[in-house]
């Protein structure tokens, strides 16, 4: 039995959202290690510019030896592009500082990876205002998805504090940003978009660094450039800036096109698994039955929703 085309570019497309999630759950650790040590808006605004600039030379590259070029030739398309990568750009830089933040004052790996997973339930949630329907088995999955996440991330009783609350809100802000795409990522090439969103980003970093980070003083400026002198700071901003932001938000959107947002959602909510079985994989941390029980659970909800049901069933 063959496959049409239609049905390899969404295995494509699942297969790069996969890989998205493999290299955020990684950036995790990238994080947690790297951002306390410059300042949530230093590591953000920097990470985003190597992540811009690296896909300006991928852009250039890739233009000068395809023979297709994916410049926008029209006014309306270049229109798209300014218009969706600078709202992307805002968008994610909201986001990530508000993930960034929580975690620099005190949220876990574990409860950032599960409180920024629940923009799956806020993905459909929202995408109801925008008269984005959801089949009734997509529900059972996010849901079950959930349970597995808690499992996964949570050791314990799930107690709110502030820097928590923190980190909750950016996976509302995560929500709207996958909905951000899922507008303008079939409008446009998504390589130019997410490299507009990255600079837009580092752009509106730079305020709050000057005023978090170096506390609107130039006495504070050689301490900080002094830290950021250390190799071993750069290796999380690095890794961070071209494979989380240059490659992982690429790919995203370029795999989102024409899926729909809660699916995306839901997959890209395996960066809690993965960020967990690398710690397992690469620091040997212990992984206790509740964790791959709910690492089986998240996995069984991905699986069950992309089964046809109703009437892509029928029309099977």
């Amino acid at each position: 039995m063959k496959l049409g085309w239609e049905s390899c570019m969404k295995i494509r497309n699942f297969f790069l959202l996969v890989l998205t999630a493999l290299i955020w759950g990684s950036s995790f650790v990238a994080q947690k290690s790297g951002g306390p040590e410059v300042g949530a808006f230093t590591f953000n605004g920097i990470r985003s510019f190597i992540g811009g600039v690296f896909l300006i030379v991928f852009i250039l590259l890739r233009d000068k030896c395809s023979k297709q070029s994916k410049t926008p030739a029209t006014k309306e398309e270049k229109r798209n592009l300014w218009i969706g990568g600078t709202l992307c750009g805002v968008v994610l830089f909201v986001a990530t500082s508000l993930q960034q933040v929580g975690m620099n004052l005190g949220a876990s790996a574990g409860t950032a990876g599960f409180l920024t997973a629940c923009y799956m339930v806020l993905v459909p949630i929202l995408g109801l205002f925008l008269k984005k329907k959801c089949p009734w088995h997509t529900w059972i999955s996010v849901f079950v998805a959930l349970v597995g996440l808690y499992l996964l991330c949570i050791n314990g009783s799930l107690a709110l504090n502030l820097y928590d609350g923190i980190v909750l809100l950016c996976a509302l802000v995560f929500a709207i940003h996958i909905l951000v795409i899922d507008r303008f990522a079939p409008l446009v090439d998504g390589v130019r978009l997410s490299c507009i969103q990255f600079l837009v980003c580092g752009v509106l970093s730079i305020v709050p660094m000057w005023i978090f980070d170096l506390g609107l003083s130039f006495e504070h400026l050689s301490s900080w450039l002094s830290v950021l002198s250390s190799f071993t700071v750069w290796i999380p901003i690095l890794y961070a800036g071209i494979m989380s932001c240059g490659v992982a938000y690429t790919l995203q959107i370029v795999a989102q096109k024409g899926m729909n947002p809660t699916i995306a959602s839901m997959i890209l909510s395996l960066e809690s698994v993965f960020s967990v079985l690398s710690g397992w994989l690469i620091l040997g941390e212990r992984m206790t039955f509740r964790n791959i029980l709910g690492c089986a659970l998240i996995f069984a909800a991905i699986l069950f929703v992309q089964l046809p049901v109703g009437k892509k069933k029928e029309a099977q």
